[in-house]
């Protein structure tokens, strides 16, 4: 790259990929005055090179001859803007195979796949870089991997999905889960269909990069505790209001002892952590470490230019690193056990609806007690011969309580399975 101009293919060349264009077209200059270099789009692969698209490319850019761009010997490095894991993930192994340093937004590939393709990278002697891939705008992966490089980070808090984040945040103004989904549907914030953010499986991606990045063990995805939104109803949110709380889609990471603990749920998060402040489709990664004590992090978590943005900053890093070594081989380079499902512990919230009859309450204390589990907040409602127990438990590990809550379930004054959550709190429970 001793060029001034250094080639840049693009794979895929829709709203990221155009955006990621425009950028580098509009902000030429200063990346010249910044790197010396000046990045201009030579190629780009698409399905469809007369479809109409937001940023018009320049002639002779768009192909749909991926070989275009792999021989071409003036794309010195290539975004991969265009998801899912195949092609694009072949394409990303035959480029780094070929010498060309490559960037990605794609979460999916590098959460499953980063060993493989940080090893392909290493062998050529190029790159991999993924800023893109979790948070768009928010430079979460620079920030852990080059300013908190010897910070000891041991916790990772994260919103980073804008479109539950949304849908939850509109159901506490009132309304449902339909009502929310449509809603964000109707504004670009869900797909048609939206199953992988509510379920939690974008944001599972997401946290398992970080956990690799953030601990410099991998994480893979099957090893993050996933659970969607799909059950949070009105009446939910309605009782963290009356506690306090909001509800959030978080991702959180930990490490305890040298094991790591993965997880993405609902959780209820008090109004005075700053989590809860987190409105509509922002994302928000808080970072706890020993050197450190705690970073927040926040701004917009998707959209078109917003990861472009990212992109392009992976870009120049590439550029500017190249030769160097800096910072650019895998974030692993150690490997920490798993925590036991059963030893994470939280605090957590506990929704019991029962019959209305003497001593209940006192026979689900008892049990939570016999596992050492003690309550911190209890409120109760009668209505129509039946009560609402909802309890804020201290922390303890999740196992005690699943324990104790089987237990409970078995009552024959139990009229429906209890609905658990974590809590997050500014100050343990």
């Amino acid at each position: 790259m001793a060029s001034v101009d250094v080639g840049v293919a693009l794979l895929g060349y829709g709203t990221v990929g155009s955006s990621v264009n425009r950028l580098l077209v509009e902000g030429a200059d200063e990346i010249e005055r910044a790197t010396g270099h000046r990045l201009r789009v030579v190629r780009a692969l698409v399905r469809d090179p007369a479809k109409e698209r937001p940023f018009v490319a320049g002639d002779g850019v768009l192909t749909t001859d991926f070989a275009d761009v792999r021989d071409d010997p003036a794309v010195d490095v290539v975004a991969e803007v265009m998801g899912g894991l195949e092609p694009a993930g072949e394409y990303v192994r035959e480029l780094l195979r070929a010498g060309k340093s490559v960037v990605s937004a794609n979460k999916q590939l590098v959460a499953r796949h980063g060993a493989e393709l940080f090893a392909t990278a290493s062998d050529a002697g190029v790159q991999l870089r993924f800023e893109a891939s979790v948070c768009a705008a928010i430079p979460v992966v620079k920030v852990l991997r080059e300013s908190l490089v010897v910070s000891n980070v041991h916790r990772v808090l994260g919103i980073v999905n804008g479109t539950t984040n949304f849908m939850l945040s509109r159901m506490e103004r009132g309304g449902s889960y339909a009502e929310a989904l449509a809603e964000a549907q109707e504004l670009g914030y869900a797909e048609a269909d939206p199953t992988d953010d509510v379920s939690g499986a974008d944001a599972a991606a997401k946290m398992a990069i970080l956990a690799t990045v953030a601990f410099g063990s991998r994480v893979r995805l099957e090893d993050v505790e996933c659970r969607g939104i799909e059950e949070i109803e009105p009446a939910h949110v309605a009782a963290a209001a009356e506690l306090g709380m909001v509800i959030r889609l978080v991702g959180i990471a930990t490490l305890t002892d040298g094991a790591v603990d993965v997880r993405v749920q609902p959780a209820f998060v008090a109004r005075t952590h700053p989590l809860a402040a987190v409105d509509g489709a922002f994302n928000a990664v808080m970072l706890q470490g020993d050197a450190i004590r705690e970073i927040t992090l926040e701004g917009p978590g998707a959209g078109g230019i917003e990861t472009a943005s990212a992109v392009v900053a992976d870009l120049v890093s590439v550029v500017g690193t190249a030769g160097t070594g800096f910072l650019q081989n895998d974030a692993c380079w150690r490997e920490l056990e798993r925590l036991a499902p059963t030893a994470w512990r939280a605090p957590f919230y506990v929704h019991l609806e029962v019959a209305d009859r003497p001593g209940v309450l006192a026979h689900a204390a008892s049990r939570l007690a016999a596992h050492d589990v003690s309550v911190a907040q209890l409120v109760q409602r009668l209505h129509e011969g039946e009560a609402s127990l909802e309890l804020v438990l201290h922390e303890t590990p999740v196992g005690n309580l699943n324990a104790a809550l089987r237990e409970i379930a078995t009552f024959p004054e139990v009229l429906r399975p209890p609905f658990v959550l974590p809590v997050i709190a500014e100050r343990p429970l």
